[in-house]
């Protein structure tokens, strides 16, 4: 299974306009997303400059042989509202040139014949599904009523939609794939640069941690079960749905409101003995066996198979973890930590022998972090650690060993847990000798975001548009539009 906030479910999915306009940035520095969104207090609904409520369709920009309806201004503007979506300008504006350049990107990425599969976009699809089902309380009804269709039709619509953008992302990538900048480069660029505007890195920490998980008594999983195959028992007689009692009893807070519904899910997705299972159901009149997984103890039903992905509802129910079994393990980690400081041992050897974390025990004990830009890195800004332990090692010296306490991990789970600060950069303004990489991605970001712009530029010069009157006066982020 993939880290993730919660239980099995599906990542709930970023807005699909901010993250599909451009690049991501590096280092929180620089970014290809477009300027025309998230800054400004400003709602789409206040602009009335041209939004005239309910009107009938019509075209309103033609780009190439690509037209541009206003019935696709008010969907992007609907979703964009739904997902929180800010704009630091007039959105009447600025959606309908967002759209066009768009179809510029995909223009072009069709005679460069690059493709995206259906394959591609599945995970995406029901990431946004759910992400939409949440804002609604997870109501099928009231999202069908709010985007006037139904779901399958809500779903076929964003798979289309989803394969241009992807195939938009591609074309981008394929436009910046030969900048390379070098360390000359680098210093040139921050050499001349007034201090104050030189980016600020934040504090930085490397963690070390031994984690052990308190042992539960048979007792207690055995009244989880009990409970569980009272579930299966009321769904087998008829007396209540699946969906019911998921809502009802299900701890994971992502899917109950659900109903329990995952949404669709390749294996890689599911926990492995949650996925053994899941995809070996066949009838969706029944329910499974019980399954143990690292978020606790589930019962399944099957909702639908499409090729390799599956849906289906769960119930998970987690064992209470006395609080005698915690003080135990508290006090067996604070011996080992006593035993640390008495140098009978190092914190990397007990975390290797000693801890039942298997995401850094095979690391000595060494925390790891997936930053902005994709790379795998052993520093954590505090605010990207679990609480709990930004908590403790917030005010630790590099290379002591703290105290045992206790945290809830990424999979729901309470555990135990002793950590050594075992490196602290404060925060400081970049500099080349110590900061190079992430001085290096604002170069290349920048870089990027200029080539990326000029093409737009020229793009625009050599291609037929015509704008209805009343965007005579918009102010766009790039010029060439109105000829």
């Amino acid at each position: 299974m993939k880290t993730r906030n919660h239980i099995i479910t599906l990542l709930v999915g970023l807005p699909i306009f901010g993250a599909a306009a451009g690049f991501t940035n590096s280092g929180g520095y620089a970014s290809f997303t477009s300027q025309t969104s998230h800054t400004s207090d400003a709602s789409p609904a206040d602009s009335d400059s041209i939004h005239m409520g309910t009107v009938i369709d019509e075209v309103i920009w033609v780009v190439g042989d690509e037209a541009i309806l206003k019935s696709d201004v008010e969907t992007y503007r609907m979703q964009a509202a739904m997902e929180g979506m800010k704009w630091n300008g007039d959105p009447d504006c600025m959606i309908p040139e967002q759209i066009a350049v768009q179809k510029l990107f995909k223009h072009q990425a069709q005679i460069d014949s690059i493709e995206v599969t259906d394959a591609d976009v599945a995970p995406e699809v029901e990431q946004h599904i759910n992400y939409w089902l949440e804002m609604v309380d997870g109501s099928r009804e009231r999202l069908e009523e709010y985007r006037h269709k139904p779901l399958s039709q809500i779903r076929n619509d964003l798979r289309e939609e989803l394969k241009d953008r992807q195939m938009v992302q591609k074309m981008k990538m394929k436009l910046v794939e030969d900048i390379a900048v070098t360390p000359a480069e680098v210093r040139r660029y921050f050499k001349d640069m007034p201090q104050d505007s030189l980016p600020f890195i934040p504090t930085e920490v490397e963690v070390e941690i031994v984690q052990n998980t308190p042992k539960i008594p048979v007792e207690e999983l055995n009244r989880v079960k009990d409970e569980l195959r009272e579930y299966t028992d009321r769904v087998n007689r008829g007396d209540a749905s699946f969906s019911t009692l998921a809502r009802l009893y299900s701890e994971d807070p992502g899917t109950a409101r659900r109903g329990g519904e995952l949404g669709f899910s390749g294996r890689g997705m599911l926990d492995p003995a949650f996925a053994s299972v899941a995809f070996n159901l066949t009838d969706p009149k029944k329910v499974s066996k019980i399954v143990e997984s690292e978020f606790g103890f589930h019962i399944i039903q099957l909702i639908e198979k499409r090729g390799d992905k599956v849906n289906v509802r769960h119930i998970l129910r987690k064992p209470i973890v006395p609080d005698e079994a915690v003080e135990r393990t508290l006090a067996r980690l604070d011996s080992i930590a006593d035993d640390i400081r008495a140098e009978k041992f190092s914190f990397e050897d007990a975390a290797s022998m000693l801890s039942d974390d298997k995401d850094t025990r095979n690391n000595k004990g060494l925390m790891s972090n997936s930053d902005q830009s994709g790379r795998i890195t052993s520093r954590f800004k505090m605010q990207d650690l679990p609480p709990e332990v930004a908590k403790v090692v917030d005010t630790m010296q590099v290379g002591q060993v703290s105290h045992a306490f206790q945290m809830i991990n990424q999979r729901g789970k309470t555990v135990c847990v002793i950590a050594k600060l075992k490196n602290r950069v404060e925060g400081h303004k970049a500099s080349i000798s110590e900061d190079f990489q992430t001085l290096k991605d604002v170069v290349t970001q920048r870089r990027q975001n200029d080539r990326i712009h000029q093409w737009v530029v020229d793009k625009i010069k050599n291609v037929y548009t015509r704008l209805n009157d009343g965007y005579q006066d918009c102010k766009f982020e790039y010029e060439g539009w109105i000829k």
